[in-house]
């Protein structure tokens, strides 16, 4: 994978793609990673996608990685910002889509903003539920990021490290828990550590799921928090596409990077 950078509504763009698939002609795939990662979150999943033929894109969406962040508070479409420009610099005038999680509203923000730029579109984590409940978990983990701070003897590092070493419930090593942490600490580092999932909960996603008029796979595992949503989303539009990995929970790229691969390469190629 090779890194670039592009100019984009609030700055730079960080992103990283398989140059020599591209220039091969391979299908490009985009995707879009969940707060509070960053592209770094497809690592293990570049390869096996390469290997069904597709040219893999990973965008660090704004304040994220390394990409430049936001002056203020983003919603979701100001996310979807930040495709096209990387689309742009690499010559594609059309790509698949994959979000996960926050970047799966972000994908279906972009395929309603530029539908003519959006072959088909892999939504793994969609986020179909009553909008009293989803307030509440917005206004609850965002109080939690906004009073996330530096402490001494990187406390808030260990902080990190913790939470994500029980969500992964012992399934993802100290080396890959690092990156997490070091990813999260990217965000922190640029003042967007909350931004991410107060966007993503501001989002009511069932609307835009109901205009979406393209190819659609709805993508899920069945140990993710977000699985039960996935559901809520099937019963809206039983006419997308539905694919369910077994267990696995928010880190299933790392977990069954082969069989994430596999479900999106078996929707795309269907097409």
């Amino acid at each position: 994978m090779r890194r670039a950078y592009v100019d984009g509504p609030f700055g730079q763009i960080h992103y990283q793609y398989a140059d020599r698939e591209l220039a091969a002609g391979a299908r490009p795939l985009v995707l879009l990673h969940q707060a509070i990662m960053a592209g770094g979150q497809f690592d293990n999943v570049f390869a096996p996608l390469i290997a069904h033929g597709f040219a893999p894109i990973a965008i660090d969406m704004p304040g994220f990685g390394l990409s430049d962040a936001p002056p203020r508070q983003p919603v979701i479409a100001d996310y979807a910002g930040c495709v096209a420009p990387v689309l742009d610099a690499l010559g594609a005038a059309r790509a698949a889509v994959a979000g996960h999680h926050t970047g799966a509203l972000v994908g279906t923000e972009f395929a309603l903003a530029a539908p003519d730029r959006v072959e088909a579109l892999v939504i793994h984590g969609a986020m179909v539920l009553p909008d009293e409940e989803r307030k509440a978990l917005g206004d609850d983990l965002g109080a939690r990021e906004r009073a996330f701070a530096a402490r001494d003897e990187a406390a808030h590092f260990v902080e990190v490290a913790e939470i994500r070493h029980r969500l992964a419930q012992g399934r993802i090593g100290p080396d890959r828990l690092t990156d997490y942490v070091v990813q999260a600490m990217q965000a922190y580092r640029m003042g967007a550590y909350a931004y991410g999932h107060t966007a993503a909960f501001a989002y009511d996603h069932a609307g835009p799921l109901q205009r979406l008029a393209l190819p659609v796979l709805l993508l899920s595992n069945t140990g993710d928090m977000t699985h039960p949503w996935a559901q809520a989303a099937r019963d809206l539009r039983p006419d997308f596409a539905y694919a369910e990995i077994a267990g696995g929970g928010i880190d299933i790229c790392d977990e069954d990077p082969q069989g994430w691969a596999d479900a999106i390469a078996q929707f795309l190629k269907s097409l």
